[in-house]
C-alpha cells in the first residue's frame, strides 16, 4: 500500500457525492489517507460523516444564482476566499491527486490544486457539461465523462469512463426480505433525488390508492420530506437512504428525477424507468437533455413535470412492461456498467509519486 493522500471534493446533491463514496474501496487499496472537501452545510457533510474512512475538511461554496442575479456579483470575493480556504486545507493534506465530482464546492479546489501543481482530474455526470465543470475544464488534467457523446463533445481532455456505481450481487428476493416486503405486486421506486421533489411527491399523495392497486410503492421523499398522514400496506416512505442498492435490487419499474447519478443507479439494475426531468425554469436544463437522450436510446420513458398525471404514468409504465425485454437488452448493449476500474486506472496515472 502506498502511504499518500487522495483529495476528493464535489457536492451540492448526493449525485455529487455518492459516486465519491463508491470508489471508497478501491481508494484504500491505494491510499492511506482520503480527504474531502465539502461545504459545512452540504447533504455531502451527512454522507461522509458516516464514512470512517474520510475525513472531512470544510469550505464555503461558491454558488451560482439563477434566481437572485445580484448576488451572483458577490462570486469573486467568495471565490477568491474560498481558493484560499482550499489551498490552506490542500498544503496541509498534501494529496498526491485531487477527485472532484463536481458542483460548486469542488471548483476553489480545483483551481487551488491547479495552482500547487497538484494533478486534478474531474468527474462529469451528465450529458451537457455543468457550469462548475465548464470553469473547472482549463485547471484539470483529465475530465472523465458518463455518456461516450460528452467526452466527444468537450475536447482530447475529456475521457469517457461511466460512472462509480455500487455493485451488489443481492438477489431480488433477498433484497425484498432485507427490506421486510412481502408481495407479489411489482415494485415500484419514486425518487425525487437526495432532496426530494415536491410535484413528484405530490403526485404520489395524490395518487396512492390507484399507485398500490397495481404497485408496491417505495417512496424516497427526500431529507425533511416525511408525511405522516399517508399510510397504506403497499408503501413505504423513507426520507433518505444510505442502502440504495438494497432497493434497486428490489425494484422493478421507478418514477425518478433524471440525474445522472439515479440514470446509473436505475439501468445498471434493469430498472424500468420513467423520468420525471428537472424543469428549466428551476435547472440549466441538463436533465431533460439526459432523459430526452435516453428515451431516443430507447432505454426509458420520458414525462414533462407539466403533464404528470395517472394517465400518463400509466401508459408509460404500459410501454415498458410491453417491451421489458427489448428495453433491458438496450440497456445492456449501452453497457451502463461500473466505471470504478476506468477511473481509478486514471487517478492512479495521474497521481505524484511521493
Amino acid at each position: 500500500m502506498n502511504n499518500d493522500t487522495i483529495v476528493l471534493t464535489g457536492g451540492g446533491t448526493a449525485g455529487h457525492v455518492t459516486p465519491n463514496i463508491n470508489l471508497q474501496n478501491e481508494l484504500k487499496k491505494h491510499f492511506k489517507k482520503i480527504v474531502y472537501i465539502g461545504s459545512k452545510n452540504g447533504i455531502e457533510k451527512d454522507i461522509v460523516k458516516t464514512r470512517t474512512n474520510y475525513t472531512y475538511k470544510e469550505i464555503e461554496p461558491v454558488k451560482f444564482s439563477r434566481k437572485k442575479i445580484v448576488k451572483n456579483l458577490l462570486i469573486p470575493f467568495k471565490l477568491s476566499k474560498a481558493i484560499k480556504d482550499a489551498k490552506k486545507i490542500l498544503k496541509q493534506t498534501n494529496p498526491s491527486v485531487i477527485f472532484s465530482k463536481g458542483g460548486y464546492v469542488g471548483l476553489p479546489v480545483v483551481i487551488s490544486g491547479k495552482k500547487l501543481n497538484i494533478p486534478v482530474i474531474c468527474h462529469e455526470s451528465d450529458i451537457s457539461m455543468g457550469l462548475a465543470n465548464k470553469l473547472a475544464k482549463k485547471y484539470a488534467d483529465v475530465i472523465c465523462t458518463n455518456f461516450e457523446i460528452t467526452s466527444k463533445q468537450n475536447g482530447k481532455k475529456c475521457v469517457h469512463t461511466g460512472s462509480p456505481i455500487t455493485v451488489c450481487n443481492l438477489s431480488k428476493e433477498d433484497a425484498k426480505l432485507k427490506l421486510n416486503i412481502s408481495t407479489n405486486k411489482p415494485i415500484l421506486l419514486v425518487t425525487g433525488g437526495s432532496l426530494g421533489a415536491k410535484k413528484i411527491n405530490e403526485f404520489v399523495y395524490e395518487n396512492i390508492a390507484k399507485l398500490t392497486e397495481k404497485f408496491y410503492v417505495i417512496h424516497l421523499v427526500g431529507k425533511g420530506n416525511f408525511n405522516s398522514r399517508i399510510t397504506n400496506k403497499n408503501y413505504t416512505q423513507i426520507e433518505f437512504t444510505n442502502d440504495m442498492i438494497t432497493i434497486l435490487k428490489a425494484t422493478d419499474f421507478a418514477l425518478s428525477r433524471a440525474g445522472a447519478n439515479s440514470i446509473f443507479e436505475l439501468l445498471s439494475n434493469q430498472v424500468l424507468t420513467t423520468f420525471i426531468p428537472l424543469p428549466k425554469n428551476v435547472s440549466r436544463g441538463d436533465q431533460i437533455d439526459n432523459a430526452q437522450y435516453l428515451e431516443s436510446l430507447g432505454l426509458s420513458k420520458t414525462i414533462k413535470q407539466e403533464n404528470l398525471t395517472l394517465n400518463n404514468f400509466f401508459t408509460c409504465v404500459e410501454y415498458l412492461e410491453k417491451n421489458a425485454k427489448s428495453i433491458k437488452e438496450n440497456i445492456k448493449n449501452q453497457h451502463f456498467t461500473d466505471g470504478t476500474a476506468k477511473i481509478m486506472q486514471i487517478i492512479l496515472n495521474k497521481k505524484i509519486k511521493h
